[in-house]
């Protein structure tokens, strides 16, 4: 039986926590900030606990704490686990938490979830890059887990990940952009119907994620778009879209947080 620690029980770990457990594997919760309150999962108290014996760690912390929580965890896991960042972060954030893993002498991966966990749980698809990646296939994927392997150091799988942000971001705030000027003019209804028709058989359906996940999760996904802008910007290519859609979301957040 694989034996697995979760670093972090928001919305993404609560989830695959219980979809993990419901394949088979021995499933140790921890987060000194949430109490899952599920009594088929397992949440300890104490990181030392949840680590010990660990054969693969996830952490799911959010992008901000990702360090901090490699710092803190890494000193405490076996050599023989893979410690698996599925955090949304930048490239370079990714490579410090590598290196940090090979200080221990620990593998990493670099986890890039490609799909809204709500949707999926632990059945959502992922990319992995880093030294890591190849074990964490071999432990994950008997478990369910779709995850493709990314020919590349850590970070590699960030950045495509920050890439395909640049389109699915950019195509929310260009649907908030289009629908609040249709309900400006009394005309919201008619213009979802023609933007969910152009987007197929489920338009409906992705239109109104896009709307409701961007303001529930704005502040979240406003990062996201910032790291997506450097990580194009590194290339050297034009990123007028991005910094429109940043413009967006920071507008959101604002309302949000007024």
């Amino acid at each position: 039986m694989t034996t697995i620690a979760i670093l972090g029980l928001g919305e993404a770990g609560r989830l695959y926590a219980r979809g993990l457990l419901g394949a088979g594997a021995d499933v140790r919760g921890y987060d000194p900030h949430h109490v899952l309150g599920d009594p088929a999962v397992r949440q300890v108290p104490d990181l030392a606990e949840a680590l010990a014996g660990a054969d693969v760690v996830l952490s799911l912390v959010g992008g901000g704490a990702a360090a901090s929580v490699a710092r803190e965890a890494l000193p405490l896991v076996g050599t023989d686990a893979v410690y698996a960042d599925f955090n949304t972060a930048s490239p370079e954030l990714k490579r410090d938490v590598a290196a940090l893993a090979a200080a221990h002498e620990v593998a990493m991966a670099d986890v890039a979830v490609l799909a809204p966990v709500m949707r999926d749980a632990h059945r959502t698809p992922l990319l992995a890059s880093g030294p890591g990646a190849a074990l964490l296939a071999e432990r994950l994927t008997p478990l369910g887990v779709p995850l493709t392997l990314v020919d590349g150091d850590a970070g590699d799988a960030a950045r495509l990940r920050l890439l395909r942000s640049v389109f699915m971001k950019g195509l929310a705030a260009l649907v908030i952009e289009a629908d609040t000027a249709a309900q400006a003019v009394g005309a919201g209804d008619w213009l979802r119907g023609q933007i969910a028709g152009e987007l197929g058989p489920d338009g409906d359906a992705l239109v109104e994620r896009l709307i409701a996940g961007t303001h529930h999760h704005a502040v979240r996904r406003e990062h996201e778009v910032r790291d997506a802008l450097a990580a194009l910007e590194s290339t050297g290519q034009p990123a007028d879209m991005t910094r429109a859609t940043l413009a967006w979301f920071e507008r959101i957040v604002a309302e949000h947080q007024g």
